[in-house]
């Protein structure tokens, strides 16, 4: 099943990177704004399809939290960002400069690495409320504090940086709480989904996390916010998933290549962050 669950993630991630891009090309041909802009998008066949995306992004993540561990799943989310840079670059006619595609084959060969090494594995889908409130106040605390510190009047690329990683703190807990509402789902069914807390506590901290991304994106550089986004929402899933469902990953020796794996994985994050505000229009120099 844990086979599965890595298929249904790269799918979710491809998914949601086509859905991102999508929804940009059409964004990106407005001048307006609030509810006009929403207006005028729905009648655009490329943010049809970016919802699309997006709406398929959730279901698969959803199908790979019921058949494997979250240390598994989310990591693998890492994919969108060179997945959504092989789909914009042609959609939105930019080229990337030629050293992007290192961050791409660093990012790729890191994370397989990185989860080889690892092998993450556990498929409880259920923790126990003494360890839901202490994973709930910690996160929550740190996304608060996140959002405090970066007060107006910090440097932009602080702002940017303590708000990714407030939205990447969002997204791990999003997804532990989703494992747990679809794995009552699937033992449990409909009613039993609707009835439990998780179901609506995904929903409000998947706001919360999607707010916090937009405030970083608009705060500062995106090579600021990206890398403590991708990064955090790894990390804290990690730290989620042995926490709260005891998933376990290898240690000893296997520590080496995993760390490794990491730093292959940070140093291409960085690449690609820059790479991206390097891209020029098709035709310029």
């Amino acid at each position: 099943m844990i086979e599965l669950a890595a298929v249904f993630a790269v799918a979710g991630a491809a998914s949601n990177a086509v859905g991102t891009a999508f929804q940009r090309k059409a964004a990106s041909a407005s001048s307006k704004g609030g509810l006009r802009l929403l207006a005028e998008l729905v009648r655009r066949p490329a943010w049809v399809i970016g919802i699309v995306g997006v709406a398929g992004a959730a279901l698969f993540q959803s199908l790979a939290l019921v058949n494997g561990p979250l240390a598994l799943v989310q990591p693998l989310f890492i994919l969108e960002l060179p997945f959504a840079l092989l789909v914009s670059v042609p959609l939105m006619r930019r080229r990337l400069p030629h050293w992007g595609w290192w961050g791409v084959t660093a990012v790729v060969a890191g994370l397989a690495l990185a989860l080889t090494a690892a092998a993450p594995h556990g498929v409880t889908h259920q923790a126990t409320v003494s360890r839901w409130i202490p994973a709930l106040g910690l996160c929550l605390g740190a996304m608060a504090a996140a959002v405090l510190v970066a007060g107006r009047g910090r440097p932009a690329a602080l702002r940017a940086v303590l708000l990714g990683a407030g939205a990447a703190i969002g997204n791990a807990l999003t997804a532990a709480l989703l494992k747990s509402a679809t794995g009552t789902f699937a033992e449990s069914g409909p009613t039993a989904f609707l009835t439990s807390w998780q179901t609506y506590g995904f929903a409000l901290t998947g706001v919360a996390a999607v707010l916090l991304l937009e405030n970083a994106l608009q705060a500062g550089p995106l090579a600021a916010s990206q890398p403590a986004l991708t990064i955090g929402d790894a990390v804290v899933s990690l730290a989620l998933g042995i926490f709260l469902f005891g998933e376990e990953i290898r240690t000893g020796w296997w520590l080496l290549p995993e760390l490794l794996g990491a730093l292959l994985i940070v140093a291409g994050v960085l690449v690609l962050s820059r790479a991206v505000q390097g891209m020029v229009e098709l035709g310029k120099r």
